[in-house]
């Protein structure tokens, strides 16, 4: 476990660009913030996290895998990350952020990602 990264995953990388790409400008890993998301866009006032769809247990996703051995650890495990995320996006939503969680698995469509993401900043409270 001690080679799986934390940040600046693919997954995270391809999500900034096509980010930037779209014309939106962030910052990164914001520690200062619950859960020191992703992906930070100030000016939206939202946060990005790219939840890989084992480790974070997607819901319905043919990607979501439990090892076989040691299989009591791993589901003790998962559920504790499923446990903090839903705390930290709770404490962000009460914070007054945005919260849009990008999963692994949609990187596969790049087209409806780009559509879902170009909506950031698009909320009928905003100028």
């Amino acid at each position: 476990m001690a080679a799986i990264r934390g940040r600046d995953t693919t997954p995270e990388l391809r999500v900034r660009s096509l980010l930037h790409q779209l014309g939106y400008r962030f910052r990164l890993h914001r520690r200062d913030l619950p859960g020191s998301p992703d992906i930070v866009l100030p000016k939206h006032h939202t946060v990005v996290f790219v939840h890989g769809c084992s480790w974070h247990r997607h819901p319905g996703c043919r990607f979501t895998t439990t090892p076989r051995t040691r299989a009591a650890f791993w589901e003790s495990k998962f559920r504790l990350n499923v446990e903090r995320d839903g705390r930290q996006i709770s404490e962000l939503r009460a914070a007054g952020w945005s919260v849009v969680v990008v999963w692994e698995c949609e990187l596969r469509n790049i087209e409806a990602l780009s559509s879902r993401l170009q909506t950031i900043g698009r909320d009928e409270n905003r100028p």
